[in-house]
């Protein structure tokens, strides 16, 4: 039901192609730690970075139903790819929020910019003459190398909150950092900015993007609370991973039945085993499946969200996460040595899953303390 809810853009038959080429480069990507240049372009111009462009600038005001399948199925080639699709997509969402004039500063060249970031207040910014100073350093910025513009997170004097800047990549430096053991090609490394002058149409309350509320923007996945939609920037990248995962586990584990294992005398797990992992597994992960894309649907009503709804979707992309991991592990327990090797496709699929799990938009515990505090309200 939810599947066929989207309004299709063609973004989803793309990402299939832009798969089997990021799962072609992927060894490449991880021994460099970024994405090879030749996946980032089929990236761009399988429209992500527009996907969430205002109309205005070129871009199709896109549906988070197609978004979600469209970075699963990347992620079936390459987990970190269908990251850093992710990440082209939702920042150019949060730099909807600006202004018209900084809007069409930002798309100046097209709707195919590719806009990083982060919302993390790490930076902090100064109001001057017709705008702001701001200096900052900004960890794990995922696909930074390959960056047109950023947006960036900075405090303001007092308690004057926070805001969110756009810069352009001649206002930023690039500091190699990211050596995380998962999403290795992801090249999530530091931002720094010192001292750039951000006019203030380059500029918006962060408050604006929690309440869905951007300065010149009516379209529906502009006005949906970021809160709704937050953990399906993340929790598709791990769906898809667990997707080729069981179908890297169930081909390999086939051959291996068919040389004698899980027969009785044979050493190792049994045929029942084997039986049980597979079903249970890919159950978990038509479970995620299902999760994610109610999720998505309901996204895609923008404004109209509840907040009991936002509630319920934070907590179904933690589950959602939780279940693929479940699945992803048992099956890689069962894999035996050759599926553990460094050169192994379900090795660098389990180091990914495991590693989506750990943002905090995944974070299970904060997610049920806000489901909770709906549902146990009198």
């Amino acid at each position: 039901m939810y599947a066929q809810a989207f309004r299709g853009t063609g973004l989803v038959e793309r990402s299939a192609e832009l798969a089997e080429s990021a799962r072609r480069r992927a060894r490449d990507a991880e021994d460099q730690r970024r994405l090879t240049p030749d996946v980032v372009t089929q990236m761009l111009r399988a429209g992500f970075a527009r996907h969430f462009v205002p109309a205005a600038q070129g871009g199709v005001e896109g549906t988070f139903g197609e978004f979600t399948e469209a970075v699963a199925t990347v992620a079936e080639g390459c987990a970190a790819t269908a990251w850093c699709a992710s990440v082209a997509s939702s920042l150019a969402r949060v730099a909807a929020h600006l202004p018209r004039e900084g809007r069409a500063e930002v798309w100046a060249d097209g709707p195919d910019a590719f806009v990083v970031g982060s919302l993390s207040p790490l930076g902090k910014a100064t109001p001057v003459a017709g705008g702001w100073r701001v200096s900052g350093s900004w960890a794990y910025i995922s696909g930074v190398d390959y960056s047109d513009w950023a947006v960036v997170c900075a405090t303001l004097p007092g308690d004057g909150g926070a805001r969110l800047f756009a810069l352009p990549r001649a206002d930023y430096a690039i500091k190699g950092t990211w050596t995380g053991s998962g999403m290795r090609a992801t090249g999530s490394n530091t931002l720094i900015a010192d001292d750039v002058f951000v006019p203030e149409s380059r500029s918006v309350d962060r408050q604006r993007l929690f309440d869905g509320r951007p300065v010149d923007s009516s379209a529906g996945c502009h006005t949906v609370p970021i809160q709704a939609v937050n953990g399906l920037s993340c929790a598709p990248a791990a769906l898809g991973a667990a997707r080729s995962a069981l179908g890297l586990w169930t081909g390999d584990t086939a051959q291996r039945l068919a040389r004698g294992a899980g027969r009785p005398g044979v050493p190792g797990p049994s045929r029942g085993t084997y039986e049980a992992v597979l079903t249970r597994s890919a159950g978990e992960i038509d479970a995620a499946t299902l999760l994610l894309q109610r999720s998505a649907y309901v996204a895609d009503r923008g404004a109209r969200v509840t907040a009991e709804e936002t509630a319920r979707n934070v907590r179904d992309h933690a589950l959602a996460t939780g279940l693929v991991v479940n699945a992803v592990n048992r099956m890689f327990a069962t894999a035996g040595t050759s599926g553990h090797t460094t050169e192994s496709p379900l090795e660098r699929t389990w180091r990914d899953v495991n590693s989506i799990a750990t943002h905090i938009a995944l974070t299970f515990d904060p997610a049920a303390a806000l489901f909770a505090s709906h549902a146990f309200t009198p």
